[in-house]
């Protein structure tokens, strides 16, 4: 066997490839239900100054303490606060080049692999930024987002136990845990729960007429999803492994499209002759109740994953006053949770 351009072949019989080396990732994230389809922002866009932006209002409660009626007291009334959320557009884009001597020694059309498999590469972009985003909003400043973090973050030094999930969602949400839908974990901790029996499978009754269990559990109540590529951080002796619980419709999502989504171009000089395939791609993923600042997002046209994932550039929804005057979302009502779990080498508990 030998390699060019890292295509194998089999240098005596130039064997064709049969299979495509199989794709790990799983992106249960992306594919759990807490994308809400809203293609109205898109179409909105074109009305905002650098179409990649859009602030929106939202209408707040009625409130305040009502007044005695006896006939003497005056009335007095209230407005109703005026939120905004920020929402901004994430642009990718992506090229791949493919060698027609590739295709002369190996007898594989690699650019129709390549094509084949694109759908796929943007799965993966998309739960990365997903990912970073959460990494961004879970990195937020108390002034930015007062309370959020504290109560939407539950971190212990045991694994992932029986009463976890339930303990994080009342933490975080109170009377409102049961809009969360979802707990998106790593196969380790997954493992850990069916060890002790905690995961209740679903089940499905075949064409014979015998009860099974479908790959799909169940923890007090909530959808267990495994994905590996959900984030940990391994120190010595022990793994913090995150999960996320999240509720359906938790990030409003909107695909804003590009003029030129794909092309091919080609060389018939460079190389001995190439094919590339470009693909563009332009989308707006907006947390619930979450804003993407307004200040920053004059000086981003689309923002890196590293900016996704600074919690600087996040806030709140909030009705735009200063000091006192200023109000938030109530952050009861955001269906994210994120969950640390502690695995050990030895299986003990280890201390912070």
């Amino acid at each position: 066997m030998r390699l060019f351009d890292a295509k194998t072949f089999d240098g005596e019989v130039f064997q064709k490839y049969v299979k495509r080396v199989p794709k790990y990732r799983v992106n249960e994230l992306l594919k759990s239900g807490v994308l809400e389809p809203n293609q109205e922002l898109a179409s909105r866009l074109v009305d905002q100054v650098g179409g990649n932006y859009i602030l929106e209002p939202m209408t707040g409660l009625i409130g305040g303490k009502a007044l005695n009626y006896d006939g003497s007291t005056d009335i007095t009334c209230d407005s109703t606060d005026t939120f905004s959320q920020g929402k901004i557009v994430v642009g990718r884009a992506k090229g791949w080049v493919e060698k027609d001597f590739s295709q002369d020694i190996s007898g594989k059309d690699f650019m129709d692999n390549v094509a084949d498999q694109v759908s796929g590469y943007w799965e993966d972009v998309d739960q990365d930024t997903l990912i970073n985003i959460l990494n961004g909003i879970f990195s937020m400043s108390e002034t930015d987002a007062p309370g959020f973090v504290k109560a939407h973050t539950y971190k212990t030094t045991k694994e992932f136990g029986a009463t976890t999930l339930n303990t994080a969602m009342n933490k975080a949400m109170g009377q409102n845990k049961g809009l969360i839908k979802n707990a998106i974990m790593h196969s380790d901790v997954a493992t850990g729960l069916e060890n002790l029996q905690l995961l209740d499978y679903l089940k499905y009754t075949d064409e014979s007429g015998i009860t099974r269990n479908l790959e799909i559990g169940s923890l007090n109540g909530r959808t267990v999803l495994i994905d590996d590529s959900m984030p940990t951080d391994t120190q010595e002796g022990y793994t913090d492994y995150t999960t996320y619980a999240l509720g359906t419709g938790a990030f409003e999502y909107a695909d804003c499209g590009t003029a030129v989504p794909y092309e091919m171009d080609r060389d018939s000089k460079k190389n001995g002759g190439q094919t590339e395939l470009i693909s563009r791609q332009r989308k707006l993923f907006a947390p619930k109740g979450i804003s993407f600042k307004a200040s920053k997002a004059q000086k981003i046209i689309s923002p890196t994953d590293e900016e996704l994932a600074d919690g600087n550039n996040w806030e709140l929804v909030n009705n735009g006053q200063t000091s006192v005057k200023k109000k938030y979302f109530n952050h009861k009502f955001i269906p994210i949770i994120k969950i640390v779990t502690r695995i050990t080498e030895d299986g003990t508990e280890a201390s912070v």
